[in-house]
């Protein structure tokens, strides 16, 4: 049925650029690959969880190595999954201890609290140790590739939130939904999985302060569906890290050219070297795979067009040119901005003078942005 209402989700699949960009999310989608999650429950680990921290990491980084070899063979068709042996600790099991050591003293995004959540205590983003989903549904309006999109909408974010947040009720009310274990997560997955959603899209809100619940959800997770992280990408390098062999699928934000953009709009500091910084170690991990696995997603705000659109398009294409980028032209003034002279600037949609300039940039930058917006 959802054919009908979103026929470009069959067809921009006979878009060889697409196709070829987006390779292995495409083996996954159609049962022909393995999630990388399933691979990393394969990857045996010789270490005793309850070692310090900073062992803990190193054994991580040495694993790493091994599974990315172990993915090279699965998928060129020299190693089949079914005949793999679960070992006794593996390399899923090890980022989930680290994960939840990091909810001891939390620094899954670049606010660095360091707040022990697993005493209740609470940083920026006034989330403790719970999780809590506030809809979970087969989302049909996101970019083509993705549809129907097994979207899990988490409460609570990282960000000031936006003053123009689309989802405020959900992003600025922490307590907003139901609270979730990783076994519940993993049992809503299952079953968006059996009603025929392609991935599964951790969005939120935010989903890098509910890091912990969705990475320990992948052990009680039985179905082969690909990882989506759509995030504003204000994630730690230590975040990155555990996502980075997870991660099938990147569906990150670049809202902002510049600090004072985002820092006036989102109320978070160093937001170009952090969020850049992410973008391309999730870029260059799914290059180095064969496949870019990235659709980049930036909103176009009225006024902004010189001072985010075009740093952030530039950008891209010097640095993560094989991306896919979707140029989002569906700004409207919510939340803190109609009326509030201090935001004066974003009140009002963009024109179509802007999105053509905006889709002008793109396309003199050779910019693959048409086939997914």
């Amino acid at each position: 049925m959802w054919m009908i209402y979103r026929p470009d989700a069959v067809t921009v699949w006979r878009n060889s650029e697409v196709k070829d960009r987006l390779s292995r999310y495409y083996a996954i989608m159609n049962d022909e690959l393995p999630a990388k999650f399933l691979v990393a429950k394969k990857v045996s680990v010789n270490v005793d969880l309850n070692e310090n921290i900073e062992k803990l990491w190193y054994i991580h980084e040495k694993t790493s190595e091994k599974f990315r070899s172990l993915l090279k063979k699965i998928d060129a068709g020299e190693v089949h999954l079914e005949n793999l042996d679960t070992p006794k600790v593996s390399y899923l099991d090890l980022k989930i201890e680290i994960a939840y050591r990091i909810l001891q003293k939390c620094c899954f995004c670049e606010r660095r609290c360091k707040v022990n959540r697993l005493k209740g205590e609470r940083g920026f983003c006034r989330i403790d140790e719970k999780a809590r989903v506030s809809t979970a549904f087969l989302h049909m309006g996101e970019e083509a590739p993705l549809v129907p999109s097994g979207t899990i909408f988490f409460a609570g974010c990282n960000f000031g939130p936006c003053v123009f947040c689309q989802n405020y009720d959900i992003s600025n009310y922490p307590e907003n939904g139901e609270e979730v274990t990783p076994e519940k997560l993993a049992r809503i997955v299952n079953s968006l999985k059996r009603e025929g959603a392609r991935n599964v899209n951790w969005v939120g809100g935010e989903p890098t302060p509910n890091a912990y619940h969705i990475i320990a959800s992948m052990k009680h997770t039985t179905v082969n569906i690909a990882q989506l992280w759509n995030s504003n990408m204000y994630c730690s390098k230590e975040l990155m890290k555990l996502l980075l062999d997870i991660i099938d699928f990147w569906l990150p934000d670049f809202k902002y050219g510049n600090d004072k953009c985002a820092e006036r709009l989102s109320k978070v500091s160093n937001y170009w070297n952090i969020v850049s910084r992410n973008h391309k170690m999730a870029y260059d991990e799914t290059v180095a795979q064969g496949t870019s696995g990235m659709i980049i997603r930036h909103l176009v705000l009225p006024n902004h067009i010189e001072c985010c659109t075009r740093p952030i398009l530039e950008w891209i294409a010097k640095n993560c040119s094989k991306a896919l980028v979707n140029i989002m032209g569906q700004y409207r003034p919510l939340f803190q901005v109609p009326g509030n002279p201090e935001y004066s600037d974003i009140d009002r949609r963009p024109t179509g003078k802007e999105m053509e300039k905006a889709y002008k940039i793109a396309d003199e930058l050779y910019i693959l942005w048409r086939p997914v917006s």
